[in-house]
Order: C-alpha cells, then structure tokens, then sequence
C-alpha cells in the first residue's frame, strides 16, 4: 500500500506561486506514475499534471500549461507541482495519486490540499 499525503496549499493572490508536495510512504513510488488532479467546489475532478516513474516524461493539462510544473524526487518518495502565476479559477482542492504500471490506473489517492486564488 502507497499512503500519500500533501501539503503546500493556502490562500494566495492572483498571480503568485504556491509549491505542492505529495510525500509517499509505505513503499518506495519509483516505478510508479504520479499525477495532480483538482476539484473545485461544485465540479467533477480534472487532470492538471502526470510525471512518468523516471521523471523523463511531463504532461499537463492545457488550463495549466506554461504555468505549473510537476517534477519527482524519488530519492525523497515525493512528487511536487510547482504553480506561477495563479488564477482565481485554479482555486481547488488539489489530489496527488500514483499509479502502478502494472494497473495502469491511479489506484492511490491522497486527501488532498486547499488552494484558495483571490482575484
């Protein structure tokens, strides 16, 4: 089992940066995928970011191109997303998952982490 858990949310003006950090434990993350996701209030989940399990291969949602940057210390278990340049829009709880390469899906989920854009 894969426990994760974020930090690095809060309430931020537009235009600012705020660095996540999903710290794993209970076994090492280095085979697996690793993705953000967020929800805000009222809408269903959406992708923002994946990191292959080398950190060789980034993907990002359009919403966020240019923007956040998701990157991985698997020395550390753990994944970041760096966020610049912050809208009110990307206000959300924001989800690291990993994802086995033998499921091929993101069987692991974290609780998740505020961020709170004010205009």
């Amino acid at each position: 089992q894969v426990q994760l858990v974020e930090s690095g949310g809060g309430l931020v003006q537009a235009g600012a940066s705020l660095r996540l950090s999903c710290a794993a434990s209970g076994r090492t993350i280095r085979t697996y995928d690793m993705g953000w996701f967020r929800q805000a209030p009222g809408k269903e989940r959406e992708f923002v970011a994946r990191i292959n399990w080398n950190g060789g291969t980034t993907y990002n949602a359009d919403s966020v191109k240019g923007r956040f940057t998701i990157s991985r210390d698997n020395a550390k278990n753990t994944v970041y997303l760096q966020m610049n340049t912050l809208k009110p829009e990307d206000t959300a709880v924001y989800y690291c998952a990993a994802r086995p390469a033998w499921t091929g899906s993101y069987d692991y989920w974290g609780q998740g982490t505020q961020v709170t854009v004010s205009s």
